[in-house]
């Protein structure tokens, strides 16, 4: 078992240094740069921003539901949608479905040109496959995915002010007071970095269960499933560890 995961962790480093070398032809990797930004950031915008504004909606539905009877002021609802917003639930829960929809989508097409023999006869073209098929993914992921949790955030915010005063909870003022209260750009920079770091996690992750896959169709489904677990696993841990590091 320690071996297994010895000898995937070694294949993994060996890729991701072929796929950083220097391009070959830099104009070839911007044009697909700049198709992996637009497929990964406009193709999940509508989705980020529907989960959030649930996300912030229940927040802080629950939220109040917790301070019901209590003497704790009510504009603390704003104060705590903000920051657990910033700080936890807009980089992890936002990668933990990119995860699932670009994670997959990557694995899957990059499992199918090995299925069809494509990245072999790019390799005997002299092509350096690893970074023509991973680097662009990988530059992508990290300027749009930090964009969309940015957007995350500001989202579930807006949504649990639409759950709270359209529903008559919370006064408008009240609300605001509260996300302007004990504001700390500290959290902001947290956000960041770990929108960085899931984001190179889940790419390069997905890429590799796709270039390395062998076999017919349910090899290729399983290294789609493969790619989102084993992207979860890692942001999941890697979220506990820049907590622990950074706070």
């Amino acid at each position: 078992m320690i071996s297994r995961q010895l000898y995937h962790f070694g294949r993994y480093i060996m890729m991701m240094g072929t796929a950083l070398a220097r391009p070959e032809r830099t104009y070839m990797y911007y044009r697909e740069t700049t198709r992996q930004m637009n497929d990964i950031g406009v193709g999940s915008l509508v989705i980020v921003i529907l989960i959030s504004l649930f996300i912030g909606a229940v927040t802080a539905v629950q939220f109040s539901y917790q301070l019901d009877g209590t003497l704790v002021p009510l504009y603390y609802i704003g104060y705590i949608v903000r920051d657990s917003t910033i700080i936890e639930l807009a980089p992890t829960i936002t990668c933990l479905v990119l995860a699932g929809k670009v994670g997959s989508n990557m694995s899957s097409e990059i499992g199918g040109m090995r299925q069809k023999e494509h990245i072999d006869a790019m390799e005997i073209m002299g092509v350096n496959t690893a970074g023509y098929l991973v680097l662009p993914k990988i530059i992508a992921a990290l300027v749009v995915i930090p964009l969309l949790v940015a957007i995350a955030a500001f989202v579930s915010i807006v949504g649990g002010y639409l759950a709270m005063v359209l529903t008559g909870s919370l006064s408008d003022n009240d609300y605001i007071m509260g996300v302007r209260s004990f504001f700390q750009e500290y959290n902001v920079f947290m956000m960041f970095v770990k929108a960085v770091v899931f984001a190179f996690i889940l790419t390069s992750v997905s890429c590799y269960q796709g270039y390395y896959v062998k076999g017919g169709s349910i090899e290729l489904g399983k290294a789609s499933t493969n790619a989102v677990v084993f992207s979860d696993i890692l942001i999941l841990l890697a979220d506990y560890l820049i907590a622990s590091v950074l706070t």
